[in-house]
């Protein structure tokens, strides 16, 4: 026991030794790592040990830290989630809100428009009570259409600042023209407003998240000294105009090029073949996969499989025909004729004058486009008149 002591006091007299060594020390000015260790011995506790060092530690970690992330500069401490604000009592809270939702893609060139094409609805909601703010200088405030990145805000906090709202802002490339142009400028007319004509410019593929969004934010002279948070839409990819011209349609209608159904690509042999046989609609396909299907799979050969002809064939099936009926009379009393629709479908009979419809028809009946009446019919299509 007595040794362990003299021990201890020799350890802290070298500690107390080194420090009187050094220029221009005294015992006073022990580095302050030291003198909590030394205090801690004097202490004789482990714990007493840790919870001196805590206070010490903590510091420079936090110097550290601090240190660290002014390096990235205050553009990365900005891209932080900034803490929800709060609102004094009577304070507005106010938020544009885009009533309108985004289709999944925008093309190049092509007007910047809403799902199912509609025009892109925007409101000033009073956060406090959810009503539109129809009243006051803000509901008629001019607000700047801006494009954000795609993956601004992803935890759906709302409490963003104007500062990190403007970090996230997209500007164009360099030698690129603005990534968006047209009507920048947006009018409220009691709390509510629409978007203008709008053009993207550029792509989103070279974003991070591949995806833009519309942004929305009070244009600078409006709204002096009130917080009026930005409004954002969903994200979407934003495609070059020639995928547009490419694309397929889902359904394709009648009047679409061959082109447009699956597994047929423009310009390509599939389609060169088809082209030759004079089939150059979708109307033109379906109507030679119902006279003759097995014509049509001779056409389009060994280039096309079995899986990608039954995908062709499921797409071209998916075409609104449309309720348009014509009537092939087999002489000229107009008592007795066929009924089909525009790809050649028999529909009906008109027995002794009147409409048969093919479900009161017999099984012979409808037997008869087998017979040869389809081929008959379309050599002489000229004489089919619309019922």
């Amino acid at each position: 026991m007595e040794s362990s002591r003299n021990k201890k006091r020799g350890y802290e007299q070298s500690v107390e030794d080194e420090a009187d060594g050094m220029p221009g020390s005294k015992k006073s000015k022990l580095p302050a790592l030291a003198s909590v260790i030394v205090e801690a011995l004097k202490m004789d506790s482990l714990q007493r040990l840790c919870s001196s060092l805590e206070p010490l530690l903590r510091r420079i970690v936090s110097e550290e830290v601090e240190r660290a992330l002014t390096k990235f500069g205050h553009a990365k401490l900005a891209a932080r989630s900034p803490p929800p604000r709060i609102h004094g009592p009577g304070e507005k809270n106010l938020q544009l809100h885009f009533k309108t939702s985004m289709p999944p893609h925008l093309f190049t060139g092509g007007k910047v428009e809403g799902d199912q094409g509609a025009a892109i609805h925007v409101v000033l909601i009073d956060m406090n009570t959810g009503d539109v703010v129809q009243t006051g200088p803000e509901s008629s405030a001019k607000l700047n259409v801006v494009v954000l990145e795609g993956d601004f805000n992803e935890e759906e906090d709302d409490n963003w600042t104007k500062e990190h709202f403007e970090s996230h802002e997209v500007k164009e490339r360099e030698g690129k023209r603005p990534i968006l142009t047209g009507d920048l400028l947006v009018t409220l007319k009691e709390g509510f407003g629409t978007l203008g004509d709008l053009t993207f410019t550029d792509n989103s593929s070279w974003i991070r998240s591949r995806k833009f969004r519309l942004g929305l934010k009070v244009s600078p002279g409006y709204c002096d000294g009130i917080r009026v948070r930005e409004a954002k839409t969903e994200g979407f990819a934003v495609k070059d105009h020639r995928g547009e011209l490419y694309k397929k349609h889902y359904p394709p209608a009648l009047h679409d090029e061959v082109w447009r159904l699956d597994r047929i690509a423009k310009d390509g042999a599939l389609h060169k073949k088809l082209m030759k046989a004079d089939i150059v609609t979708v109307e033109d396909f379906l109507r030679i996969l119902v006279r003759d299907p097995q014509k049509l799979r001779n056409i389009l050969g060994s280039g096309m499989s079995n899986r990608m002809w039954e995908n062709t064939v499921e797409h071209a099936k998916t075409c609104v025909l449309g309720g348009k009926l014509y009537v092939y009379y087999a002489d000229g009393t107009q008592n007795t004729g066929v009924v089909f629709n525009n790809i050649y479908e028999l529909r009906g009979l008109i027995d002794d004058g009147q409409f048969v419809s093919l479900e009161s028809l017999t099984h012979s009946q409808k037997t008869l486009p087998d017979s040869g009446l389809h081929e008959h019919v379309f050599a002489f299509r000229y004489r089919l008149i619309p019922w």
